[in-house]
């Protein structure tokens, strides 16, 4: 999977004029991929969605933006970055010109989520009893049509998490 440099992706976010950077995760354990719902009171609220969020002040680059989103909404750690997957623009709740970058990921301990922001986790295959935005469902297509995640699905029988 190509995988652009960190500071590659940032320029080409100043150049497009980009105001908040995202980032988002998907998790995939030995096929099934993690999924979390928002708050119905929140933005996007009633969505379910990848682990993600905003890139903080304090982040010394995307990557650490990424570890330390994953933990705050999950309660995991992620184990390996295996690839870049793509990124998508939206507007934020509040007016803000956003770009999310996701990253495929692993992680340690799976069955040990925790949320912290979200009212619901899922552990899918498919998104068809979890529907989710048309960019999120690109990005887990891409992911799913990798023929890295098949050999390591193949090599990894999913395990059912709740």
């Amino acid at each position: 999977m190509n995988t652009p440099g960190l500071d590659e992706l940032t320029s080409a976010d100043t150049a497009d004029g980009v105001d908040q950077h995202v980032v988002g995760a998907v998790i995939d354990h030995g096929g099934t991929l993690l999924l979390l719902k928002r708050p119905a009171d929140d933005f996007r609220g009633g969505t379910w969605e990848l682990p993600s969020g905003k890139v903080e002040p304090t982040d010394t680059d995307l990557y650490a933006a990424l570890h330390r989103e994953v933990t705050e909404e999950t309660g995991l750690t992620i184990s390996t970055i295996t690839g870049y997957l793509g990124a998508f623009d939206y507007t934020s709740g509040s007016g803000k010109h956003t770009r999310q970058h996701t990253w495929t990921v692993t992680v340690a301990n799976p069955a040990e989520v925790h949320l912290s922001e979200h009212d619901e986790s899922a552990w899918v295959v498919t998104t068809d009893q979890h529907p989710v935005s048309a960019e999120v469902q690109q990005l887990i297509d891409a992911h799913l049509a990798n023929p890295a995640h098949r050999l390591h699905t193949l090599n990894n029988p999913a395990s059912t998490y709740s």
